[in-house]
């Protein structure tokens, strides 16, 4: 949802899209599954003890099933396998880091090839590494947005126990991506208003004056 919105604003297409994922567990594989779905190009996932990699695109549900027989997603037969220390630097249009924290770092940013870094990860993007991709020009999603929507549906799954009123995934899937392009169309808008504020550093900034609204309206001691 919010690498869609992304791709608007950098004029790019789904079909066209060349994507990188790191990890292919809950939050990478079920990325790779929808954007797969949805027509984008995963041309490499990168696990914890190889990178698989095909230009033209993997078949998603077959390297899940490939895993799942062999526990690793290397010598899969419509692929090459690959380093996987080179797979984030491929030159591609979407890198998604989805395993662990610290993986973009002072020391590899300038090597990110991507023009856009959406984090499904926490914490993949070290501060310092966040000034370099900002001088590169590479537009970031970052974790406190892009991984958000596991946590809303969970928020769904509280306000549905309270009504006693259960929601089909439709349903939900709807108002998952309202809340989503909200959220990314606010944190955009306030990266644009406050010049030279990065996206990260907007989405801070944005949590804050939410907090100090509700504080206004409610009252210290509401």
């Amino acid at each position: 949802m919010v690498t869609l919105r992304a791709l608007g604003r950098l004029g790019l297409k789904p079909e066209s899209t060349r994507v990188v994922i790191q990890g292919f567990g809950n939050v990478g594989g079920m990325a790779a599954k929808l954007m797969s779905g949805m027509g984008f190009q995963i041309v490499a996932i990168v696990e914890y003890d190889g990178a698989v990699y095909n230009a033209h695109g993997l078949d998603i549900a077959a390297l899940q099933q490939h895993r799942k027989e062999t526990g690793s997603v290397t010598g899969f037969s419509g692929s090459e396998d690959m380093a996987k220390a080179d797979a984030l630097f491929l030159d591609c249009d979407v890198l998604l880091p989805a395993a662990t924290e610290n993986v973009i770092t002072s020391h590899n940013a300038d090597r990110i090839r991507a023009k856009i870094l959406c984090e499904g990860a926490n914490g993949p993007t070290t501060a310092i590494a966040d000034q370099i991709l900002a001088e590169k020009k590479i537009f970031v999603i970052p974790d406190i947005l892009a991984n958000a929507g596991g946590v809303t549906v969970s928020y769904f799954e509280w306000v549905q126990d309270r009504q006693g009123f259960f929601w089909n995934e439709q349903l939900v899937n709807d108002r998952l991506e309202e809340i989503m392009v909200a959220g990314f169309d606010a944190v955009v808008g306030f990266s644009d208003k406050h010049a030279g504020v990065n996206n990260r550093t907007a989405a801070y900034m944005l949590a804050l004056d939410r907090v100090a609204s509700a504080i206004r309206l409610r009252g210290l001691y509401a």
